[in-house]
């Protein structure tokens, strides 16, 4: 049991960041749709290095080299718009549940200079209030190592507690998607019941006519 629950606290506690690179080249725009919940304060860092796609092998940084940075909620508000160096940390907070999309786009033109090179971006995105960063060793020569812990494991309870109401709230949403959705269907089996019976009964109708205008009946 207790293997189990550490297992689960660690599962946890990797779902409050993720971390990837990809490739850009010039002026290409990147983006990452990322589902938050409601006011969660929302950390990303990232590395820009130019890489040799024949040679393998990164090179020098084109000057001025710089990311412009674009986060959208699930309503296309704009959330933050600004032009970064190479390397960079930027916040946001969310305002509403749902998708965010978060884009970064080269400002530079000058990576043609070294033959075939494009953009490496190293993105580093964390969910919410996080203690378990670099500032930790510096806030242990201030408080005590139990509160220290006891903060953290409160920050990281806080976050499973909003990341749970956050996934009840999609859950509602899809199952009254699924209620309409199936009234909308049983109605319009009702429909086109109503429908091939009134054809029925207007084609035997016309029949019974068509027979005694004929004297056949």
């Amino acid at each position: 049991m207790k293997i189990v629950l550490e297992a689960l606290f660690l599962s946890c506690c990797c779902a409050l960041s993720s971390a990837l690179y990809f490739h850009s080249g010039e002026r290409e725009e990147k983006c990452i749709i990322e589902d938050i919940p409601r006011d969660t304060l929302i950390t990303g860092r990232y590395k820009v290095q130019q890489w040799d796609i024949h040679e393998h092998d990164f090179l020098p940084s084109a000057p001025g080299l710089g990311m412009m940075v674009t986060i959208s909620a699930p309503n296309e508000e704009v959330l933050l718009s600004k032009l970064y160096g190479p390397e960079a940390k930027f916040t946001f907070t969310s305002h509403s549940p749902g998708e965010h999309t978060i884009c970064l786009q080269s400002n530079s033109t000058r990576l043609m200079v070294f033959g075939g090179s494009r953009l490496r971006i190293h993105l580093d995105i964390q969910i919410g209030k996080h203690l378990l960063d670099e500032t930790a060793d510096l806030t242990k020569d201030k408080v005590n190592e139990v509160t220290l812990r006891l903060e953290r494991l409160t920050e990281q309870v806080h976050h499973i507690i909003k990341e749970q109401n956050h996934q009840r709230e999609r859950e509602e949403f899809y199952r009254m998607k699924s209620e309409d959705t199936n009234s909308n269907v049983l109605w319009w089996a009702v429909v086109q019941t109503l429908i091939l019976t009134s054809v029925g009964l207007w084609q035997i109708k016309r029949l019974k006519d068509f027979l005694i205008e004929k004297k056949l009946v």
